[in-house]
């Protein structure tokens, strides 16, 4: 998850009511598809289930604005402090983050009637004569649901990917990997000439705070790829052995290959002679042409090394990023996660929410088809450790 910084120009008070109203709603249609029973599993400490996800971002709003903000507010729940807290240690302690899946209570109609009751309470709050700060605050919040989209998105395409049946989401949505080739391109590598680009947010509207600040940084010469590569083209690498030649990963990636038997991306299935992969449609012939996803970093970084090339850094990608159509995977760099110059932690609890992740983390790049509509923007750094994959990653390439 990303830091987050309140935007400078916070929308009108007569828009903040339905564009609340508009995200909120969003979180529960993703949702829709679900039985109850796809509510509570969490069959890895990186994922979260469906319900603490949808509680937490209720939490957010409860916590962050109407008990700070709203005279004479009741909270729902006083346990509900403790059991949908994320990361904010300054506000007290916490469920363990491996164990979410465990909370068979309260009941997910019961998280359904929290969301009403803040979702009502923040709609007559969100009337009122709200001072610039709390609705700087509130699209924050409105910001860190958008993250909590994605993540239900890709948390439970992990969850039901455990299951041998191979379930079914939803069976037509441009997030079941279908429509997702690629445009192409004659020109397979971009040039962008050497010299000085200024890297970071500017202007207004709203951004992260490791997206601050911006500042200069020189380029040399370097070539980079307008699409990303498909599934044929990794399969090519499988194919060549890949995954059992030593020479192409880095130390970290090839400890990681040999214990966890690592042979193909996550979700990839070989069955009776043919690649399949799982999506949110259910188990499908694996498409050619689609963009590969769900690599890890020591994947991308080694599949570049097999085709004597390298990953971007970030700041190559984002000079280059008006070259190229980017946004159907989250694309790793060879950037690691460190602050820009005069970074500077918000005060207060938000201030937790970035820098202290600013270790041992590789950055991505651009968005993803389960990214919320006009959630990302050039600027926009995600983040994870080296060997997750149960994000919709994928690889660009440079020389």
């Amino acid at each position: 998850m990303q830091a987050i910084h309140a935007q400078k120009s916070s929308p009108k008070e007569q828009d903040l009511e339905s564009l609340y109203l508009s995200v909120r709603n969003y979180t529960e249609e993703i949702c829709a598809p679900l039985e109850i029973e796809d509510y509570i599993p969490q069959p890895s400490v990186d994922v979260s289930p469906p319900k603490w996800n949808i509680a937490h971002t209720t939490w957010f709003f409860e916590e962050m604005i109407l008990k700070q903000f709203a005279a004479g507010y009741q909270e729902f729940d006083p346990n509900f402090g403790f059991l949908f807290n994320s990361y904010y240690n300054s506000l007290g302690n916490r469920t363990a983050r491996n164990n979410r899946g465990d909370l068979s209570r309260p009941t997910v109609k019961e998280v359904y009637q929290y969301r009403k009751y803040v979702d009502e309470k923040m709609c007559e709050f969100l009337r009122q004569n709200l001072s610039e700060e709390v609705r700087e605050l509130i699209v924050l919040g409105l910001h860190h649901e958008q993250q909590h989209q994605e993540l239900l998105i890709t948390d439970l395409k992990f969850t039901l990917s455990c299951n041998p049946l191979f379930p079914v989401y939803k069976a037509e949505n441009i997030i079941c990997e279908k429509g997702e080739t690629q445009t192409a391109s004659k020109d397979k590598y971009i040039s962008v000439k050497a010299g000085i680009y200024e890297i970071g947010f500017q202007g207004t509207g709203f951004h992260f705070d490791n997206e601050l600040g911006r500042h200069k940084v020189y380029l040399h010469d370097f070539e980079i790829s307008s699409q990303l590569i498909t599934n044929a083209e990794f399969l090519e690498f499988i194919e060549d052995g890949g995954y059992e030649n030593f020479r192409f990963w880095h130390a970290e990636g090839w400890d990681w290959v040999d214990q966890n038997e690592i042979k193909n991306p996550l979700h990839w299935h070989y069955k009776s002679g043919e690649w399949f992969h799982f999506t949110l449609g259910g188990l499908r012939k694996l498409n050619p042409e689609t963009p590969v996803c769900h690599v890890s970093f020591y994947e991308a970084a080694a599949f570049a090394e097999w085709k004597g090339v390298r990953l971007p850094t970030e700041f190559e990608w984002e000079a280059a990023s008006d070259k190229f159509g980017w946004g159907l995977r989250w694309e790793w760099t060879a950037s690691a996660y460190l602050p820009y110059p005069n970074f500077t932690k918000p005060p207060g609890a938000v201030g937790e929410y970035n820098g202290k992740f600013m270790v041992n983390q590789m950055v991505l790049r651009g968005a993803s088809v389960a990214t919320s509509p006009g959630h990302s923007r050039k600027t926009y750094r995600n983040f994870f450790h080296p060997p997750l994959r149960w994000q919709f990653t994928g690889i660009r390439l440079a020389k």
